[in-house]
């Protein structure tokens, strides 16, 4: 029964990040693209 609850929860994972790729990736390279021009400073 315990492995059937980790894959469970190894599939929202992974859900969940690709989600999160595909809904923040905008926002993830503007972070990126700041923090390099802080980083120049």
């Amino acid at each position: 029964m315990g492995w059937l609850i980790f894959l469970i929860i190894a599939v929202a994972v992974v859900a969940g990040v690709f989600w999160a790729k595909k809904h923040f990736r905008t926002e993830i390279d503007r972070a990126k693209r700041i923090n390099r021009a802080n980083k120049d400073k």
